[in-house]
């Protein structure tokens, strides 16, 4: 199979790119949930361009997540999204390692609806490791490349955030 790398799905990808790394840039949590819905939005168009339906289905379920995090930290509303995971996991997981994007994604979900700051952004980066591990095993050289890339400016944020909070602690101990 030959790719297009220009082709206007790709072109939505790169985009995608783009807004994941700039999402876990982001210190504000509020931000980040904007830029991680701008993201499974542009995920959405990608997928549905490459006319991959499951990938569609996931993204949509991410966008949901993201714009409802957005708007309230309810427990039942976290736990209706993972259950529609499960659910759409379980019509279409065909094996182990199919599982692994659906557990990434519910711990998402519960990291973004139930934590903040620091301990936010740590959940996540369980679940991008989850998603570097599923793209090895499916042999998805841009996926692996994107969450590792995310994955790196996650830590690199959290570092950040962890050392003005201790910054700030220190400043109000004195």
């Amino acid at each position: 199979m030959t790719i297009d790398w220009f082709s206007p799905a790709q072109c939505v990808g790169y985009v995608a790119f783009v807004l994941g790394v700039t999402s876990f840039l982001q210190r504000d949590d509020r931000r980040l949930k904007q830029f991680m819905a701008a993201q499974c939005f542009a995920y959405i168009v990608h997928f549905a361009l490459l006319g991959i339906p499951t990938a569609v289905a996931s993204s949509t379920m991410s966008l949901l997540r993201s714009v409802l995090a957005l708007r309230t930290r309810a427990l039942w509303i976290a736990l209706v999204i993972v259950a529609a995971n499960i659910a759409l996991g379980l019509y279409l997981a065909t094996s182990a390692a199919a599982w692994l994007p659906l557990a990434a994604s519910c711990i998402g979900t519960l990291a973004l609806f139930l934590l903040r700051g620091v301990r936010m952004r740590l959940v996540m980066l369980c679940g991008t490791f989850l998603w570097i591990g599923n793209n090895l095993i499916a042999g998805s050289v841009g996926g692996t490349a994107l969450e590792t890339v995310i994955a790196i400016v996650n830590m690199r944020t959290i570092w950040l955030m962890a050392r003005e909070e201790k910054r700030l602690r220190a400043a109000q101990a004195t």
